[in-house]
This record gives C-alpha cells, structure tokens and sequence, in this order.
C-alpha cells in the first residue's frame, strides 16, 4: 500500500495521521517507509524525536523527498516496504502531485470549519487532475480534530458525503490533547501513557479502515 496524506488545507492534522499509522503499521510487524515531502519536514522532526527516545529504533523507515523524487523513489522503494505512508504539506505542490501519481489511497483529513470545507471542490478537482494519470487513485474523506459537540460535525459530514468520486469515512477523530502530547514525545498516541482511551480508539477505527482497502 502507498497512502498519501494529503490536501490542499494546513493545519488539518496530516502530519499526525501519517505518523500515527506509519508507527501503528510497524508495530504489527510490517516494513513501513515513512515519506516527509512536506517542506515543514514535521515528520522528519518527529522521526528525529522517536529515535532519540528509542535508540534509533523508531520501528519504521523515514526519509525525506520533494518534487519528482517523491514519485521516482517511492516507485523503486515500493517492492522493498510492506506499506509506504508519504506526508505531504498542506498545498497543491509538485511533491504532493508526485506523491499521487503513485498512490494507492488519497486521506484528506478535514476540520469541521468552513474554511476548511470550502477547500472540498477543489480537492475533487485535483483527484480528478491525478485520475488521469493515475486510475486506481482513491481518495477518502474523515473528520480530524473535530469538536466534541455542537452543529459543525454534522454541517461539514452532510457536504463531504456528497463529493463524487470520493468517499468519506465515517471516523471520527476528535481535537484531543493526547495527540499533541504523543507526538512531542516521538510517540504515537497508542503508545502514550496514561493512556487516552477515546483518542486510542479513533486513530484505531482509521488505522482498520484504512489496511483493509
């Protein structure tokens, strides 16, 4: 499997999704790449953070791409790793263009939020740009960083489910704590102690979804 976490929205949380599955993926016994083509280079920063706390072994394979590398090199890794998960900044770049033309599954994770729902069509218009070249493409829609309560949800859930050609996932994962927690200390959120049971819970529902495609 090659998953790219994507969009065109920053700050929706991809960097998390990427890292908590790629370390989730490994810690079944599968060989993961773990793909920064992000110009934050979040990823990177956070593989840097596990391996200090673990000895250089954070369990999965990282490294850093941009630009036609990302689509070059995923391609020559993609006999060698089990499941390549690839985390891409928060525009249309070349690198996540790259990353898509090689891809097995599109995550686009979305807040609730209008600003962030307005990005849908254009999502869909990308997807649609990359399906030309790259058929098998699929894309997946889910809620990240949602609120606990109130009508934003629901408001951003009814328009999501209407895109064609893209399916949502009916996961949600809230905006919690354990999260930002985790991942400062190089740890995905299953491994954070104590433990966050609703947020373990989330990222595992995602996790299911998205290995049994």
């Amino acid at each position: 499997m090659i998953i790219v976490c994507g969009g065109i929205k920053g700050g929706s949380g991809k960097t998390t999704v990427a890292t908590n599955l790629a370390v989730m993926r490994a810690a079944e016994g599968y060989d993961v790449l773990l793909v920064d083509a992000d110009d934050q280079e979040t990823a990177t920063d956070f593989t840097i953070q596990r391996n200090l706390r673990t000895n250089d072994q954070a369990g999965y394979t990282s490294t850093k791409l941009t630009d036609d590398a990302v689509r070059t090199q995923v391609k020559r890794f993609s006999n060698k790793y089990s499941d390549i998960i690839i985390d891409t900044g928060g525009r249309d770049t070349r690198s996540q263009r790259s990353a898509l033309v090689v891809a097995d599954a599109l995550l686009v994770p979305f807040l609730p939020r209008s600003f962030d729902v307005w990005t849908v069509e254009k999502v869909a218009q990308l997807v649609g740009e990359v399906r030309a070249v790259n058929e098998r493409l699929k894309t997946y829609f889910f809620l990240n960083r949602a609120d606990a309560s109130g009508q934003d949800n629901a408001d951003a859930v009814e328009i999501l489910r209407d895109i064609e050609g893209i399916e949502f996932i009916d996961v949600v994962i809230g905006s919690r704590k354990a999260f930002g927690k985790a991942a400062s200390l190089g740890l995905g959120v299953t491994e954070y102690k104590p433990q966050d049971a609703k947020a373990c819970d989330e990222i595992t529902s995602l996790y299911r979804y998205v290995f049994s495609f």
